[in-house]
């Protein structure tokens, strides 16, 4: 299956690796924490300077090294992929049946069966080859990891600057970036002006970090290291010059092949149950033809040549020849009905695995989240809090206290009104605050109206615009600016107006609000300039504080009016108007709180596992459902052993500051549990843990290929809802699978102890006609008509049955429960006695009143064909489902019911050794039938009270 592929490439990966590093590939560089280096030491250790290597030292080391690209898989041959369509177990069982219809053939006088082998090999033939065609298009996807390399870089090559192909980057190269550029490769920061790196798809942080040429702790968390950019991210703002420290596979991105590469290969647990039937039913067959066998040639003296050709009919009978193609072909109908609910299955065998998942991981950013920063509330220094719903008309809160501090910020979620849209005339003290953030703002209109640069400053643009306010900035207008850095957290422009009181030119400021507040004086409350009171400097720091709580980003914002053009940064950006806050957050997505109540009402628990800080989560995880009273960092993870962390995550929900190896190693845990585990997804990060999931889910909008390349379902509109429905979706499927095997099997059992007991009592009560060799009570290539056509047909039409009404208010069935549970094997061993005491009691009494022994072959054959027909009924009584709930069933029984009158009046009779019935024939079928049908009800009766829930 398409994991499978994914493991074997993964694992091609991590060899390759390891050869790369063992020869020396790394230059001993492994292990380096460069971020705690200063520039100039990572310089000197890797042999290079800030004018950056000369050509002839870059070609050596790119010999060395080898091309900065990850690691390639050798080809798939399409031959094998074919060829392992043919090694389960029911597969081997069938080519058993096929040889040995064509066996007989070998014994005196005895013709092949190449009719019955023909039918045989034809079922595995489209089979395989419908296997072959889903696998061959799964290899397709695993080219997406060779996709995250940039095609061009831009370094610094004796002291000049020149573009090179990206694959040519090499250890020691000084890469110069600026905004909107991808980083090439692992590279130490030696200098940085403004620079802050998108890493969302590497740390799930969605959040741009700053990034600065400052060291930082060695210890740090990959998230918290801000003086190295990541190969795979991308450069948003500013820019910067950094010397690489490490390509391909010895990046942080070739550590996510490299533990794909190291990912435990796991079979779903169908897959796992489908090969335990096929072993069972082939220990079975052989040991009941053994069985029969001696019984046959050491108690009844049966003629050899007898005995062979009653083993190679119960072959026939015993094998579900359609199984596997019922089995493929009912995940397939699954698979098409979860991709028109834009679920698209990388992996058929996990559809059925989806019914059985019973705990969800799932990532923040882009998968709770809308991966998309937005301001959702303001404050405004005369005590309100206005909710800005992202386009939404914003609601206004007023503190219901004036005493301050934290009071007012909970006070003021008491008392909340809706007000219309602000405009400069209704609302100046808020349109001041909108418009301060729109103007002092880096971003740059697209065509379309769409804004790029940092999603912080795109989220100001939009909350202005979202208000009626022009959310466009005029570069034209801007008689200075002062650049925000890290160090100051700040920044600032001056404009010609600005509509707040003052005159002209006026300075606009944003930044962290404690920056902000330590550099104002006074205050614009209700339109008026005040004094900023120390009782006022509280409510904002209180304010800070509420919005932090419900993990909001906050940014402060004031002006100053009348600037000197002249001044210096700290003169400018001194004795400021405080204008308010602005909170702004990644909001959850619609409708998931929905889907994870939906979840946890059928039994599925949902933890969240991010790289975003413990309070972003926590807040994340309360709105959306997820319990949040105790959450774990990555760091705590990474400290437990395996027993410890087994204990916790049996108790916690929350993750945060998450590496992808925190993430594989909680997925562990959960399965060494026994809990069948989803993960959920979309970046580069969420690769590894992807993969080792039962089921790995990755968002196909969002999601980076490399996470749908790892994955078995991808979700084509990232919606968290559609994971509930394809649960749904995955309970109904396996309650088809186990209806189907269940008429399979209970008619192959009836066949089976029909042929093995007939043949003994036959010879027992008839004893003169059943000296024949060709004395059996029905003839193997009848039985395969049976299995194939008339059997074949309904099984089919049961993988399209509906989801019963309780699908999603039933636990999840446990992860070592089988399709073949203790009330599905009672009903095929019961109906196959009732199957064999009412057909073998018809066929002996037609046997004595015609005295021919094809009417009463006929005979039987036709009450088979019949019984199992109306079985289809009776196996779907277990789920409650009308008999007309399903066309389609009701179609394929009277198609088969067609089929097999044509069988019996027309020529094709003789190639099946049948003869036409009369009225009086079909009466004796009738009469076997009631018997038969009230031992069906009977036996749903009793099971529904032995084995109820």
């Amino acid at each position: 299956m398409d994991i499978r592929r994914l493991v074997s490439f993964s694992r091609t990966v991590h060899e390759q690796a390891t050869a790369h590093r063992e020869a020396g590939g790394a230059s001993g560089r492994e292990g380096v924490p460069w971020h705690a280096l200063d520039g100039e030491a990572a310089l000197e250790r890797l042999g290079s300077s800030r004018d950056g290597l000369d050509g002839d030292d870059a070609a050596r080391r790119l010999d060395e090294e080898g091309p900065n690209e990850l690691a390639d898989e050798e080809g798939v041959s399409p031959l094998s992929l074919l060829v392992s369509q043919f090694t389960g177990p029911l597969i081997l069982l069938l080519f058993v049946a096929a040889g040995l219809s064509l066996a007989v053939g070998l014994l005196p006088g005895r013709e092949p069966g190449y009719t019955d082998a023909a039918l045989i090999l034809l079922i595995l033939f489209g089979n395989g080859l419908f296997g072959f065609v889903q696998d061959y298009r799964a290899e397709q996807a695993l080219a997406a990891l060779r996709e995250m390399a940039t095609p061009e870089a831009t370094v610094r090559r004796g002291g000049s600057i020149r573009a090179v192909p990206a694959t040519e980057v090499v250890p020691g190269d000084v890469v110069v970036l600026e905004a909107g550029d991808a980083v090439p490769a692992d590279a130490r920061i030696l200098t940085a002006a403004d620079c802050r790196a998108d890493e969302s798809t590497l740390t799930g942080e969605s959040v741009p970090v700053d990034k600065a040429a400052e060291a930082v702790d060695a210890d740090a968390a990959l998230a918290d290291r801000r003086s190295v950019l990541h190969a795979g991210t991308t450069v948003v703002r500013g820019r910067a010059e950094a010397v690489v420290v490490a390509t391909a596979m010895d990046t942080e991105l070739g550590a996510i092949a490299d533990q794909l590469g190291q990912a435990r290969q796991r079979e779903t647990p169908f897959e796992i149950e489908v090969d335990r039937l096929g072993r069972r039913i082939g220990v079975g067959i052989v040991a009941l033809i053994l069985l029969i066998a001696a019984v046959q040639l050491f108690l009844t003296a049966t003629d050899p040549v007898v005995v062979l050709l009653v083993a190679v009919t119960l072959a026939v009978a015993a094998v579900p020849e359609g199984l596997p193609a019922v089995v493929t072909l009912t995940l397939a109908l699954g698979s098409r009905t979860l991709m028109e609910r834009n679920a698209l299955v990388r992996n058929l065998a996990v559809v059925e695995s989806l019914g059985a998942v019973d705990y969800i991981v799932t990532d923040k950013t882009g998968t709770l989240t809308e991966n998309r920063m937005t301001v959702t509330r303001a404050w405004l220094p005369n005590d309100r809090t206005v909710e800005l719903g992202g386009g939404s008309a914003p609601a206004v809160t007023a503190s219901a206290s004036e005493n301050g501090g934290a009071s007012a910020a909970a006070d003021s979620e008491a008392a909340t009104a809706t007000k219309p849209d602000p405009d400069p005339d209704s609302d100046p003290a808020l349109a001041a605050l909108l418009s301060c953030g729109a103007r002092c703002n880096d971003t740059k209109e697209l065509d379309g109206g769409d804004h790029r640069g940092d999603p912080t400053e795109v989220a100001l643009v939009s909350a202005a615009a979202d208000v009626g306010l022009d959310g466009s900035r005029d570069p034209n207008d801007r008689l200075r600016e002062v650049p925000f850095t890290s160090e100051r957290k700040r920044m600032s422009v001056v404009v010609d107006e600005f509509d707040a009181p003052g005159d002209g030119p006026v300075a606009l400021v944003k930044g962290a609000p404690e920056e902000i507040v330590a550099r104002c004086d006074r205050v614009l409350v209700d339109g008026a300039i005040e004094p900023l009171t120390d009782e006022r400097r509280e409510r904002v720091e209180a304010t800070v504080t509420a919005f932090a709580d419900d993990a909001l980003r906050v940014l402060g914002f004031a002006y100053a009016p009348g600037a000197d053009l002249d001044a210096d940064d700290e003169t400018l950006e001194s004795g400021l108007v405080f204008l308010g806050l602005q909170g702004m957050t990644d909001p959850a997505r619609e409708g998931v709180a929905e889907a994870v109540a939906d979840c946890l009402d059928a039994g599925v628990r949902v933890t969240m596992a991010t790289g975003d800080t413990p309070r972003t989560a926590r807040a994340i995880a309360r709105e959306v459902g997820i319990d949040a009273d105790s959450v774990v960092t990555g760091t705590e993870v990474a400290a437990m052993d395996d027993e410890e962390l087994g204990r916790v995550v049996e108790e916690t929900n929350v993750f945060a500051r998450v590496a992808p190896e925190h993430k594989v190693r909680i997925l562990r845990a959960l399965q060494d549990a026994g809990y069948t585990v989803a993960m959920t997804g979309d970046g580069v990060n969420d690769a590894p843990a992807l993969g080792n999931a039962d089921v790995g889910i990755a968002m196909g909008d969002r999601g980076t290929q490399v996470a749908q390349g790892a994955s078995d379902v991808v979700l084509r509109d990232d919606n968290f809802v559609t994971i509930r429905d394809a649960i749904a979706e995955g309970r109904g499927i396996f309650d088809n699978i186990r209806k189907f095997v269940n008429y399979l099997l209970s008619a192959n059992a009836g066949e089976v102890l029909v042929v093995f007991l007939g043949t003994l009592l036959g010879a027992a009560l008839f004893p003169g006609t059943f000296a024949s060799e060709s004395a059996l009570v029905i003839t193997p290539v009848a039985l395969l008509w049976l299995n194939l056509v008339t059997d074949g047909f309904p099984a089919l039409a049961l993988g399209a049955d509906p989801k019963s009404d309780d699908v999603m208010h039933r636990p999840p069935r446990p992860r070592d429960e089988g399709v073949l549970d203790r009330r599905t094997m009672a009903s095929i061993l019961g109906i196959g006695v009732a199957l064999t005491a009412t057909g073998l009691g018809v066929f002996f009494y037609a046997l004595d009143r015609s005295g021919d022994l094809v009417v009463a072959q006929t005979v039987l054959f036709t009450f088979l064909v019949t019984a199992e027909l109306v079985r289809t009924q009776s196996v779907r009584l277990r789920y409650r489902l009308s008999p007309l709930s399903n066309p389609w069933l009701l179609g394929a029984v009277g198609l088969s019911l067609a089929l097999h009158l044509v069988l019996l009046y027309t020529p094709v009779a003789d190639l099946f050794g049948v003869v036409p019935l009369g009225l009086t024939e079909w009466g004796w079928v009738a009469g076997a039938f009631v018997p038969f049908l009230a031992a069906n009800l009977c036996l749903v009766w009793l099971n529904d009270r032995l084995f109820a829930p």
